[in-house]
């Protein structure tokens, strides 16, 4: 297993507190807002910005490294598991967000009648529903 430094340099990235701090937070999994991010990683180093982490999920995503998740009506979200082109379900009461495996499990799992051309390698699925302690709630209103 790569440890956060050599995964950082294997993807072109210099290595910095605040990437390994804002990585591992992100390693421990989860669908994570920036703030919560943010004063994670604060409880690993002495200070840092909540624009700074900003930048490093920034820097991050676009190195393949995290992922960027935005439910409609929801502050972005952020995830380590990349590259696998899985999905998402979407609570409608409490916002809880969990993972969903690809449908065909190849990239793209899902095609698009027409392509306009686009070398296509990824599909982006949001499901939504209630989450099993939403529905309890709503079953017993």
């Amino acid at each position: 297993m790569s440890t956060g430094e050599e995964l950082l340099r294997d993807h072109g990235l210099r290595v910095t507190k605040p990437r390994l701090a804002v990585l591992d937070v992100l390693t421990e999994g989860g669908h994570l807002e920036v703030d919560d991010i943010a004063r994670r990683v604060r409880g690993r180093l002495d200070s840092v910005s909540t624009q700074a982490v900003y930048d490093v999920l920034g820097a991050l995503s676009r190195a393949g490294l995290a992922r960027r998740l935005e439910p409609a009506g929801s502050p972005a979200r952020f995830e380590a598991r990349v590259g696998d082109n899985h999905h998402h379900i979407v609570c409608r009461g409490c916002g809880t967000i969990a993972d969903v495996d690809c449908a065909v499990g190849e990239r793209p799992c899902l095609n698009p009648g027409e392509g306009h051309g686009f070398e296509i390698d990824e599909a982006e699925v949001t499901f939504w529903g209630l989450c099993p302690t939403c529905q309890s709630r709503r079953d017993s209103d």
